[in-house]
């Protein structure tokens, strides 16, 4: 069951939470790139800095205060992320990332058990991060890898998803919300019918689980992974969530200390998951303020932050499609907070140093999806992201920004 309070904070006034607009530097700053990385609010600094200044030891070691306060506040943070999302405390593995959580599960699981002969499906939408783990356990397996298509706007293209999925099929990996076209994933479907040939899903997570409310036990998801800086966490913290019974079977990834039952001269045998999965010393600051940026969101409401970021995507894309010269990329309806974009004539790299000229601060390049580019036939884009600390001032000002952007270069 998910545990979510009623929203507090009106979040037309949440920009004071965040310090970085505060700064002198960055006067009139308009951030729009929280889809790479989300700021903070001084809620989770204040956070970490606590566990540095008043309890700063290592955990599962020690029987003194510092180190049993470390300890609780960690594991509570574990209790914590499972709640967010409808898991249970044991499902939740600490990572330094969902990159290393996707790779935890290619490594820990499908180098183990795929085969020659098995099939592993994935999407040209995908983030290299949930394509590029695949490529190799196919590699190394000698599993055969396939890819279901797009449409021609940017979205999953159900029809081949189904055509590649065979009673082979032992793995889908799949993403919640593209992070190039904005497009949103229907995993009901796909899980069925992955389940239905007797494959397992592994989700991306990261960008939909920012902007609105996930039930791992609902989906039936088998894995599903996301990172802490993009739902204004601290880096270098991400959560693997599986279900009990695989993290069980998974391999270890990494070996050393905390993840040990016992240790002979020759062999050594592993704690019951999910600590063995988490060897040596951890990042437990990240994984304190972690915690509080899930109390933080919980505060504003998380059907409340989804209902306010779609208004705004709203108001930059049903304006931005209508530009002249401007290629907008990604469905108009059932769409993340992002909007991908290029002007003719005018490579996305000079576009966002434009745009920071104007204080202006948007994402260009590949965005690490190099199949989507070639998809639209571009070697890059720029993007705009969205978060609860933008207003719709912003989204005019970003607007003009495109207009001026075009006008400069012309």
């Amino acid at each position: 069951m998910i545990i979510e309070t009623p929203p507090t904070v009106d979040l037309k006034k949440v920009k004071k939470d965040f310090r970085v607009f505060d700064h002198p530097e960055n006067e009139g700053l308009v951030y729009l790139d929280s889809a790479s990385t989300a700021q903070r609010p001084h809620m989770v600094l204040e956070a970490t800095d606590r566990f540095n200044e008043e309890y700063n030891s290592n955990i599962h070691r020690s029987a003194y205060r510092l180190a049993e306060k470390a300890t609780a506040g960690y594991e509570c943070a574990r209790l914590r992320a499972a709640q967010f999302i409808g898991a249970d405390q044991s499902e939740i593995v600490f990572t330094r990332g969902a990159t290393e959580s996707l790779n935890m599960v290619a490594y820990g699981w499908a180098h183990k058990f795929l085969k020659p002969g098995d099939g592993i499906l994935t999407t040209t939408l995908e983030h290299h991060s949930n394509l590029v783990p695949w490529q190799v356990a196919a590699q190394r397996t000698g599993a055969t890898l396939k890819l279901a298509g797009m449409t021609p706007q940017g979205e999953l293209d159900m029809q081949s998803f189904y055509q590649q999925l065979t009673p082979k099929t032992r793995l889908v990996a799949v993403t919640q919300g593209s992070n190039v076209t904005a497009a949103l994933v229907d995993l009901e479907p796909i899980i069925e019918a992955a389940h239905s040939v007797g494959a397992l899903v592994v989700v991306d997570g990261c960008q939909y689980v920012p902007h609105a409310a996930v039930n791992v036990r609902e989906l039936d998801v088998d894995f599903y992974a996301f990172s802490g800086h993009k739902m204004m966490g601290p880096m270098g913290i991400g959560i693997l969530y599986a279900k009990q019974h695989l993290l069980e079977e998974m391999d270890p990834v990494y070996f050393g200390g905390s993840m040990i039952h016992s240790v002979d001269y020759t062999q050594s045998t592993w704690a019951d998951p999910p600590w063995k999965f988490e060897a040596g010393t951890q990042n437990i600051p990240a994984v304190i303020g972690l915690n509080a940026a899930i109390d933080y969101i919980e505060s504003l409401g998380r059907r409340e932050i989804e209902k306010y970021i779609a208004g705004l995507v709203r108001q930059a894309f049903d304006k931005l499609v209508h530009m002249k010269g401007i290629e907008v990329y990604g469905p108009r309806d059932n769409r993340l907070p992002i909007l991908s974009f290029n002007i003719d004539g005018v490579h996305s790299h000079d576009a966002a140093t434009f745009f920071d000229s104007k204080k202006m601060a948007i994402r260009s390049g590949q965005h690490c999806a190099s199949l989507i580019m070639k998809h639209f036939g571009v070697s890059a884009m720029a993007r705009a992201s969205f978060y609860i600390y933008n207003t719709a001032d912003d989204v005019e000002r970003f607007l003009q920004t495109v207009e001026e952007t075009r006008n400069f270069f012309q």
